[in-house]
Parts: structure tokens; sequence; C-alpha cells
């Protein structure tokens, strides 16, 4: 589908845009800190507050560490880009996204990797194994979208959406690479960084050729719902149980795409 430019609008950001592209910037030059960044492929998104119909992408041929919140762009579920930007989009990015953000309005944001491990064990038959305390955060909570090639072809939209069903927040693309969901930035990049870790311990282990200590079933799902009721690290009159670990997270970066809106 292709991606064009019309309706530019000069109207300003709304504050609650502004906050979102902030968030977005930052977790771009997070995955790049982390290593979890493909040269200028690969992409995040944020749905625009107040909308159903319009998120915010990285500008294609941006490294991740030079994404700024002002160059995000600004297209719909058409692909058409609504503001005033010199930049595209990528084109399997946008099929990918706008997949996701059409069928899950939960998911104010879409993070998608290539990194080494997670495609590692997107390309194993048993795909990611409940061997680790990060891999059991996922426990059950994990689904799966079969390789159909670059994802070009508008299409494969409708069978991504079937495959990551209603609730899911980590999808493991097979042969491809890892996307998590989030109902903030901070949760859909947290929950990528315990994935892609998730994925490292995995690889390491079967790179021993040892036999993996068992977890018990009910330990498995006696953790992920530890994870899931944020108990553990949810601070003290704070709704958002990723808050802590964002504000220290974001203390990586300088200077910070949150000092301002053109940053």
């Amino acid at each position: 589908m292709p991606l064009q430019a019309v309706g530019r609008s000069a109207t300003p950001p709304s504050e609650a845009e502004r906050a979102m592209r902030q968030d977005l910037a930052a977790a771009y030059r997070l995955v790049a800190h982390y290593g979890m960044d493909d040269s200028i492929y690969t992409h995040i998104s944020a749905r625009v507050p107040g909308t159903e119909d319009q998120f915010l992408i990285n500008p294609f041929g941006l490294l991740f560490k030079d994404v700024t919140a002002s160059s995000l762009v600004k297209i719909d579920l058409e692909g058409r880009i609504l503001d005033d930007s010199p930049y595209d989009v990528n084109p399997a990015g946008f099929t990918i996204h706008s997949a996701v953000h059409a069928s899950r309005h939960d998911a104010a944001c879409v993070l998608h990797t290539h990194t080494v491990a997670g495609v590692a064990v997107s390309s194993l038959a048993c795909g990611l194994q409940p061997c680790n305390q990060w891999a059991l955060q996922f426990h059950e909570r994990v689904v799966y979208h079969d390789f159909e090639g670059i994802a070009l072809e508008a299409e494969e939209r409708e069978r991504l959406v079937a495959d990551l069903g209603p609730t899911a927040r980590a999808l493991i693309l097979r042969n491809h690479g890892l996307v998590t969901l989030g109902r903030t930035v901070s949760e859909a990049f947290i929950l990528m960084l315990n994935l892609e870790r998730a994925c490292r311990v995995q690889v390491a282990i079967q790179s021993t050729g040892q036999a993996v200590y068992p977890v018990p079933p009910e330990v498995r799902e006696k953790t992920a719902l530890q994870y899931e009721s944020g108990d553990s690290v949810r601070m003290a009159g704070q709704p958002d149980p990723n808050e802590r670990e964002w504000r220290a997270l974001l203390q990586h970066i300088e200077p910070l795409p949150a000092t301002s809106f053109r940053d």
C-alpha cells in the first residue's frame, strides 16, 4: 500500500500528543541503547491520544538513536501522512503497525525488533520456553504468527490480527522477530526488554547442550500472574507499575527527548 502525504496539517500537537511523542522518542533511543535496533529497520508506533485511526512512527532512514519527538511521522490507517513531515515511512512498518492499531484499541504502543536472540528463538520450532524468570512473564501469554515474507502485503494484516487475538501483549513473528503491545509506551518497552532477555537466556542455555531444570506448571502460572499484577514493582500510590523503572531507564538518554518537543 503506498504511503502518501495528504491532508497535511499545520495545527500544533496537543499536550497529550507532545507527551506521547516524547515517550516514543525515548523508547527509540532506549532500543538503540540496549542494542535492540537493526540499522534503520524495525519500528515502534504509538497511537495519537484521542484518536483510533492515527499513530506516530519513525521516519524511515533515521537511526533509532537520532529519532526525536518532532521528527516522528503521523499517519492514519490508510497510510496517509497527516503532518508536515519531510520523511516517509517504512512500508513494512506500516503493514504491521496499522494492523495492530486498527484491531487492538487497548494498545497505545506497538514495538517490533529484529535482534539476534529474538530472531533465533522465533526460528525455533519450540518457540519461547519457560526456562527462566523473564520467560515466565510470558507463560502461555505469547502468541505466534507464521512468516509470509517481508510484510509488504496488506492482506497479511488480517492473518496477523487473527493470530494476535484480543488480549496478547507479546507476539513472536516466526523466523522474523518480536512484537510487544503496551497500554503505555513504557509498558511496551519494558515488555520487550524482558522478552529480549528471556530469548538471550534461552539461547545461552540451549548452547550448553545441558538439560534445563524444570519449573513446575503451577509456579510458571504464579510467576506470570505476579508480573501481571505489578505488585512487586508498583510505587506507593502510583497506578502505573512501570513508572519506577521507566524513570530509571530514561537516565540512559542524554539529552532526554522529554526535555522539549523540539528535541
